[in-house]
């Protein structure tokens, strides 16, 4: 234990990449942001071919179903990948 008082939690940090559904306009700029201040959500960022978003979430916080339906909510247009390799 540190001296700090601070105790450190564990993060299960997991990526998922979901499909996006629509062009990438402002509108959807606007809802990545958005997005992005969700608690739990640690990064997002637009795939190089514009036809993905890949985010990073902690899985101690949220479960990929609930990821789901928060992208949703923003109004994303998502469809998350399979995880078939």
């Amino acid at each position: 234990m540190s001296g700090s008082g601070i105790l450190a939690s564990a993060m299960t940090k997991v990526q998922v990449t979901y499909d996006l559904c629509g062009a990438v306009d402002d509108a959807m700029l606007e809802q990545i942001n958005r997005a992005h201040s969700v608690y739990g959500i640690e990064a997002l960022r637009l795939a190089p071919a514009l036809d993905a978003l890949i985010v990073e979430f902690d899985a101690s916080r949220l479960k990929p179903e609930d990821l789901d339906q928060t992208l949703r909510s923003t109004g994303l247009p998502v469809r998350r990948q399979s995880s078939a390799s």
